[in-house]
């Protein structure tokens, strides 16, 4: 991310591009009150600055035969050579691994992955994962439901402190 200094209407973008990232230009314009040139330029300088990051289609995975969310906890053997190295290589060639984090506590890594069902999982487990010679532990944790999903960021996007005051204009923000 750039130096990028992002002031009250940057902020009100944002947060509606999160909560509808098919909002027209002409009705984000008038959501935060200034004319759609300016409105588009702004747009650009956050993706420019890395701070929009990207506009994706958000797919329910159960529509599509995806029913299995696990999360696993993994150790990795670290007195195999190069261990992190090449866990992290074999790890992004698994399609099903949709998401890898390293953590701290008791393991070192947290996968998410996604699958049709359990027996593919347990195929996914015991042929791909356990055959990572680099990892020394793994600990399933099977997801029922989804109690709670956040589309929008938890950001005080109305009231930060830091957020230089917008123009008073559209035509002064068209000057910036």
């Amino acid at each position: 991310m750039s130096d990028y200094k992002l002031d009250k209407i940057d902020l009100k973008i944002l947060k509606l591009l999160q909560e509808n990232s098919k909002i027209t230009n002409l009705d984000l314009s008038r959501k935060i009150g200034l004319s759609p040139a300016p409105t588009l330029e702004r747009v650009k300088k956050l993706e420019q600055a890395g701070i929009i990051l990207s506009y994706h289609a958000k797919v329910d995975s159960t529509a599509i035969g995806l029913n299995v969310k696990t999360y696993v906890l993994v150790s990795l053997a670290w007195q195999k050579p190069n261990a992190l190295e090449n866990f992290i290589k074999k790890v992004k060639q698994v399609d099903e691994i949709t998401e890898c984090y390293i953590i701290t506590g008791d393991a070192d890594f947290l996968l998410k992955i996604v699958c049709k069902d359990i027996p593919t999982y347990e195929k996914l487990l015991f042929k791909t994962l356990s055959q990572i010679e680099e990892i020394e532990r793994l600990k399933t944790l099977m997801t029922l439901s989804k109690v709670k999903k956040e589309k929008v960021l938890p950001y005080d996007y109305d009231n930060d402190p830091d957020a230089e005051d917008a123009p008073e204009t559209a035509d002064q923000a068209q000057a910036q």
